[in-house]
């Protein structure tokens, strides 16, 4: 939330103008929702269920967008819009939006008389959702892992203030390298093993992938190989970098499981 607030005076002082509103008001609303700690606070689908007002309008722009750019295509069919509900830690919380983006998306067709194909997923960033992996794929088509957050959360660590201990850390030996650089294997990739697993018990085929600086380091690449991810996605500037470490580690993973058997198939040494 507290990105959409006014800040400074003369952004209240616009806010005022162009809502019509007392400038006192404005200040005063705008205190009232400060929070001391807002990465953990009123953000992502808790925002979306306090005010299904903004899910709405998300959901309609994502679905506009889709038939607009069907409308551009050769082929005329617009693509299939994929919908995510960041930081849910309940079923409850995915439910509740499901139903506010499912009647923007049928209010959309019969205002533009058109057909739209989409799905509806979530990220999962928090701890509880990873553990809660299975009863969330019952309701969602997709999984992302926002690696950031996730870390966050794990380490209970802020991403914007890691850095002026971290350092030190690394120096002392209390921990390799950076875990908002390279994914932790150990801890944060297990909650993501643990999710994926769990997600797929209970809807097969589940897509899974990861969103986040770690989308485009290497070594969180082969993990994420390694634990069966379809995709990653990164910063632009990361993408070369990214596409051929997922090269690298699809023909290394295909390597792997071409060992075994090659193991079983070899004849004794010294036989016929």
């Amino acid at each position: 939330l507290h990105e959409f607030l006014p800040h400074t005076e003369q952004e209240m002082a616009s806010v005022a103008a162009a809502a019509k509103l007392p400038l006192e008001r404005v200040r005063r609303r705008a205190a009232e929702l400060q929070e001391a700690n807002p990465m953990l606070g009123h953000r992502g689908c808790r925002l979306a269920i306090t005010y299904p007002e903004i899910c709405e309008m998300q959901a309609r722009a994502v679905f506009e967008a889709a038939l607009e750019a069907g409308r551009r295509s050769v082929s005329g069919r617009p693509p299939v819009a994929e919908v995510m509900v960041p930081l849910v830690a309940t079923v409850s919380e995915i439910d509740m939006l499901k139903e506010v983006i499912k009647s923007t998306a049928q209010r959309v067709q019969e205002e533009q008389g058109a057909k739209l194909t989409y799905s509806i997923g979530t990220m999962i960033e928090l701890p509880r959702a990873a553990l809660m992996a299975g009863p969330i794929a019952s309701t969602t088509e997709f999984f992302s892992f926002g690696t950031n957050d996730l870390t966050q959360t794990t380490w209970g660590l802020s991403r914007d203030d890691a850095g002026g201990f971290l350092p030190e850390y690394k120096a002392k030996g209390i921990v390799d390298g950076d875990p908002f650089v390279s994914l932790d294997q150990d801890g944060v990739g297990e909650l993501i093993r643990i999710a994926a697993q769990r997600g797929r018990a209970v809807r097969p085929g589940l897509k899974l992938g990861i969103c986040g600086e770690h989308g485009g380091d290497p070594a969180s690449i082969h993990f994420c190989e390694r634990v069966g991810l379809d995709y990653v996605s990164c910063s632009p500037f990361r993408v070369p970098i990214a596409r051929l470490a997922a090269a690298q580690a699809a023909v290394r993973a295909a390597e792997e499981r071409k060992a075994p058997e090659a193991t079983r198939t070899s004849p004794p040494v010294g036989g016929a």
